[in-house]
């Protein structure tokens, strides 16, 4: 990897002003468990390297109003054993730990999972965020068998990678962040964004500013995640959806359901929602829902497969949420 500073600041504050309001120049390192790869890959090669991991502040989970607050460099072992989200939001105890990994999951941390470039096998080995060669698409008539099946009419066909998301998203999470600025906060839902250049990312988040947590509030909402994966660990899934709904009186209401690893964003299933809500949880509610949610799929030319997939994971991520 290519020479670079490194600092490591005890404050938000001062993490802050040492990052450049340009993309690439700097770089955050929380778990390192995606970036020390990107550096090794030649991805990215920032001239400074701005360490978290003195940052105190930033770390552990606490209630404060009728919310949970997680810090974003609190690691995902800490997220999954702590007894309040096991027991408000299964939904992110089941994304994080189909990750499989011990060492991941001791080392990586919220922010980070939130985070992380794309795993898209054209960007990794460095055709860029849209996959070209020569000017030209590669992705479109190339290996896309784990690529983007919404959301996928322009240059980006990449997938988010984020375990986390759609499970915050689906749960009505707020992310804080903080820059020159000051402080801001940003709902889940609109965190992330599809790029349109090669120097954009794949958030909202500006290069000179730090995610510093996530608010979960508890609103006592039924949730569940289903992932479908090939593979037990050092994996990502191939699709994914996250549920959380009221369930009172027999019927479902304030039905949200949002899938993962089939667009480059985390996507609002808005149909399957809608035909969810106002009906008993039945077999047939099931099976209408999980139809409305890849009613809009376009899939590519290796990647239809995940029209099925995706049918199955909503429906057991709705089972999931009711048990």
């Amino acid at each position: 990897m290519n020479a670079f500073e490194y600092a490591s600041p005890t404050s938000v504050d001062d993490a802050v002003s040492l990052l450049s309001d340009s993309w690439g120049e700097t770089e955050v390192l929380a778990g390192g468990t995606d970036l020390l790869t990107l550096l090794k890959q030649g991805l990215t090669a920032p001239r400074l390297v701005v360490s978290l991991s003195n940052v105190k502040q930033l770390s552990g989970i606490s209630k404060k109003g009728g919310s949970l607050e997680i810090g974003a460099t609190t690691t995902l072992s800490e997220l999954v054993a702590n007894a309040d989200v096991q027991e408000h939001f299964p939904a992110l105890v089941t994304a994080a730990n189909n990750i499989g990994s011990t060492q991941i999951l001791n080392a990586g941390t919220v922010g980070g999972d939130l985070l992380q470039r794309p795993r898209c096998w054209y960007f990794r080995n460095g055709f860029g965020l849209f996959g070209t060669h020569d000017g030209e698409p590669l992705v479109p008539t190339g290996d896309n068998r784990y690529h983007a099946i919404f959301g996928n009419s322009g240059a980006a066909k990449f997938v988010n990678a984020s375990s986390l998301a759609p499970g915050l998203i689906a749960l009505g999470a707020t992310l804080s962040v903080q820059g020159p600025g000051g402080a801001r906060e940003v709902k889940a839902s609109e965190f992330y964004s599809t790029p349109k250049s090669e120097n954009d990312r794949e958030y909202t988040l500006k290069p000179n500013e730090v995610l510093t947590g996530v608010s979960i509030p508890m609103q006592g909402l039924r949730n569940g995640t289903y992932e479908v994966r090939q593979r037990r660990g050092l994996d990502w899934p191939m699709v994914a959806a996250s549920v959380a709904f009221e369930h009172g009186g027999g019927t479902v209401s304030d039905a949200r359901i949002v899938l993962g690893h089939v667009a480059p964003v985390p996507w609002f299933a808005e149909k399957a929602s809608k035909e969810l809500g106002g009906k008993q949880p039945n077999d047939a509610a099931l099976k209408s829902a999980s139809e409305a949610a890849v009613a809009d799929a376009t899939p590519l030319s290796r990647n239809g497969y995940k029209v099925q997939q995706l049918r199955v994971a909503v429906r057991r991520a709705i089972e999931a949420a009711l048990a």
